[in-house]
């Protein structure tokens, strides 16, 4: 379609594909499926009408920032709607079987031991802190690019955009909670006995003292989506943008990579992950990245147009 750009059919088309998975398959474990169906029909339609209102208004400013922006408005909606429908193909997570992978390969639960054996408030507030550099990681390397050169952010949105996309779908289809189930009941869910470790550390008074311990616990009471952790977006989405950064911010490409080695660290150390959803983030980086890359080429002269009205 004229104007259209490889984000902008990524979108639409995750817009349509859960579109169809909540009229397909909504049964009964989705109450308030004609609404998130509607949104969806709607979501097609503005996006559809913003992309040809900017084409006929490039200077508006107002239709230029949504141009650019409208994907990275989407996110949090898309991922909290990801709990929503997650339980229309399975009843209950998948966090037993997850359990027992990590236990297969490292004879132990890492997302248990690992700061069991490292518990000292210095160490942890570098994990927790790492952790948190991921909204960093989005916001400053977006800012940075839009700031430099408006094709390259472009590049760097519809990239991430499709990485995040892809994520939301492999939780809408494989719901798994993460090692914090094994503290608490989440979204009414409690593990099987069979998959509780004999004994679960508590988290050491040393960690729980630390700044970005409690930053990090009230973002994911806030915002968190029940059973979406694998694979991990933390880990994929870091990744992304660390190859931008390798690509085109060359002066920040090295401190980047070690922030993003201390996050995939991180996940395992503060039990956002297990070790499965950790390599599973790694592996979809390596897949998803070089293909967003070769679809975002097929539609790169519409794109660098956008970005010429303001490069």
């Amino acid at each position: 379609m004229k104007h259209y750009t490889f984000i902008d059919y990524a979108t639409q088309a995750y817009l349509a594909v859960v579109a169809l998975l909540i009229l397909s398959f909504h049964g009964t474990a989705v109450p308030a499926w004609p609404w998130l169906l509607g949104a969806h029909i709607a979501g097609v339609g503005l996006a559809h009408m913003l992309i040809h209102s900017h084409a006929r208004q490039p200077a508006n400013r107002i239709l230029d920032f949504l141009r650019h922006f409208y994907p990275v408005i989407l996110y949090v909606g898309f991922y909290r709607e990801t709990g929503e429908l997650n339980q229309m193909f399975t009843t209950g997570y998948l966090d037993p079987v997850f359990i027992r992978l990590d236990e297969r390969i490292f004879g132990a639960q890492p997302s248990l031991a690992f700061m069991q054996s490292l518990p000292y408030w210095p160490i942890s507030e570098i994990f927790y802190a790492s952790y948190f550099s991921y909204y960093i990681m989005i916001v400053g390397v977006g800012v940075a690019l839009f700031a430099r050169n408006r094709s390259q952010f472009f590049h760097y949105v519809s990239v991430m955009s499709f990485v995040f996309y892809v994520c939301y779908l492999v939780y809408i289809c494989t719901p798994v909670m993460g090692p914090r189930i094994f503290h608490r009941v989440i979204n009414g869910y409690t593990l099987p006995p069979e998959s509780q470790p004999e004994v679960i550390p508590e988290f050491p008074a040393t960690v729980r003292t630390g700044l970005f311990f409690r930053i990090m616990a009230l973002i994911y009471d806030t915002f968190e989506a029940p059973g979406a952790a694998f694979p991990s977006s933390h880990v994929a989405v870091a990744i992304t943008t660390l190859w931008f950064s390798f690509r085109y911010l060359t002066r920040i490409r090295w401190l980047h990579l070690v922030m993003v080695v201390l996050l995939c660290l991180s996940t395992v150390y503060c039990r956002y992950h297990y070790v499965v959803d950790v390599l599973a983030g790694i592996a979809t980086a390596a897949l998803l990245v070089p293909l967003g890359n070769w679809l975002y080429s097929r539609w790169r002269e519409s794109e660098h147009d956008i970005g010429r009205v303001h490069t």
